[in-house]
């Protein structure tokens, strides 16, 4: 088993999961780079320098769960640190569409159930396959932790608030899917208090990335940051929280 802390990332073949990964290496980890695409994977690993390393991961899919969760106990013996990045907005059958858009096509009444179906299997369940099979691993480390990056659209509070800026564009599938993502949250948090593992939901921000078609007004790197600091809780540090950078505790 090597010294390094090693920390996986999922969906880190671009956007905020590559920031993620960038800077978890500066933190000094070994970091694994999951992608759908291993040739995008591997890409961004060279990028990112010597202590990433590509890993074929679609967050989808079973046998690619189960096989990355081996790889990694062969290959590196340990994992101290899942950051559950990869996510989706939409199925991507309606290119160029503004959120706004978007939003008047999936509300509930006239939302295609598929449409649902295809992100929440990567946004909700996808997560909970992932921590499901790399928990074994992470039970074995000295402090591990995970981050799973939500988003403030998800939150019910701040959308059942007349006066909140998004509320216009909550509805059954990206926003939705961020809300079971916060209540899957604090499901793991609440099963691994007793054991010092930390698990906690971050908001990135209005991120300019791939998943909102470069609409987003904040830069990766801003986009990062709550991630990395929370993957990088002491053992005083908090379990069960939703935060942001600049926002602080945000409502659930």
């Amino acid at each position: 088993m090597q010294d390094k802390p090693v920390a996986l990332v999922t969906g880190a073949n671009q956007g905020i999961g590559l920031q993620i990964a960038k800077d978890l290496v500066v933190h000094g980890f070994t970091v694994l780079v999951g992608s759908r695409n291993l040739a995008c994977g591997e890409g961004a690993a060279k990028e990112i320098g010597p202590d990433a390393r590509a890993l074929q991961l679609d967050v989808t899919n079973q046998a690619s769960i189960a096989a990355a969760a081996e790889r990694i106990r062969k290959e590196l013996g340990r994992l101290d640190v899942l950051i559950n990045n990869a996510a989706i907005s939409n199925t991507s059958k309606l290119p160029g569409m503004s959120i706004g858009e978007y939003a008047k096509l999936t509300r509930p009444s006239n939302v295609s159930l598929d449409e649902v179906r295809v992100v929440w299997e990567t946004n909700v369940f996808g997560v909970l396959a992932v921590y499901q099979a790399m928990l074994p691993l992470l039970r074995e480390a000295p402090a591990a932790r995970i981050v799973n990056v939500s988003s403030g659209v998800g939150s019910l509070t701040m959308n059942s608030d007349p006066a909140s800026p998004w509320r216009s564009i909550f509805g059954p599938v990206y926003p939705a899917s961020k809300t079971a993502l916060n209540a899957m949250t604090l499901a793991m948090a609440i099963e691994l208090e007793s054991t010092g593992i930390k698990v906690n939901a971050v908001s990135p921000g209005f991120t300019k990335t791939n998943l909102n078609n470069y609409a987003g007004t904040e830069t990766v790197e801003e986009g990062a940051r709550e991630a990395v600091r929370v993957a990088l809780l002491g053992p005083d540090g908090p379990t069960g929280t939703f935060t942001h950078a600049r926002l602080g505790t945000l409502p659930w």
